[in-house]
């Protein structure tokens, strides 16, 4: 198949009403990875979130083949959100980490560079829509791999978040503070129950529509001390 026709197809496969994932890692990886780069600036968001899901396959499978491979996408990645990229970086953060949580050895090469866009003494990210990315990130990642998390210490860079004027920001960062076990920042996510901030959030492969005020009261609920059943 030429470079034209595989383009198209991998768009079409993006845009299908019915998203086949399986077709898209059947395809070469190396073509497909800059289609699904691509993707991730897309204004149509269910493009954007299936590209995220797909390249989190496909460079996990790369890496099962030649880690080198895999970390020259890593090393694009974090060129596309530095500043001298002359980019933005939309969707590139929550790539990074759907890739880390699809792949243990990049887990454990790549956690401290997640989680150093979180400081302000790393290579923190300023615009809150990336933010908003990154600590949705954070929070995927921390489904799956919380320990590598705790290791670089990501609840401590995590709190500040919550009192952040961009009001996602802090629903996704109670969401992951919440998975992370943070029973330490309780108080200040029992605080943003009310709040009634819009956010769309992507979980379990489906678009929703939630409230910060929601996702503070399941983090919330996470963090409470468990009640030990009668006997």
């Amino acid at each position: 198949m030429g470079e034209r026709a595989s383009k198209h197809k991998i768009q079409a496969l993006l845009a299908a009403t019915d998203f086949d994932l399986a077709a898209l890692l059947a395809l070469p990886p190396g073509a497909t990875v800059n289609q699904l780069i691509g993707g991730l600036c897309a204004t149509d968001e269910r493009v954007k979130w299936r590209a995220v899901t797909a390249l989190g396959q496909v460079v996990a499978g790369m890496a099962d083949a030649e880690m080198e491979d895999a970390r020259i996408v890593m090393r694009r990645f974090m060129w596309m959100l530095n500043d001298e990229s002359g980019g933005i970086g939309w969707g590139v953060p929550e790539a990074m980490a759907e890739i880390l949580a699809s792949h243990q050895g990049l887990a454990e090469e790549y956690a401290n560079i997640l989680v150093s866009f979180l400081r302000p003494d790393g290579f923190y990210l300023e615009y809150a829509p990336l933010q908003q990315g990154l600590l949705w990130g954070i929070g995927r990642f921390a489904a799956v791999r919380p320990d590598l998390l705790h290791k670089f210490k990501a609840t401590a860079f995590l709190s500040p978040y919550l009192e952040s004027p961009d009001g996602a920001v802090r629903g996704l960062a109670a969401r992951a503070l919440g998975l992370l076990g943070a029973r330490a920042t309780s108080a200040a996510i029992v605080g943003l129950r009310g709040d009634a901030t819009p956010v769309r959030l992507f979980n379990d492969g489906q678009l929703t529509m939630v409230t910060t005020g929601q996702l503070a009261a399941e983090a919330a609920g996470r963090l409470a001390p468990q009640k030990l059943s009668s006997p």
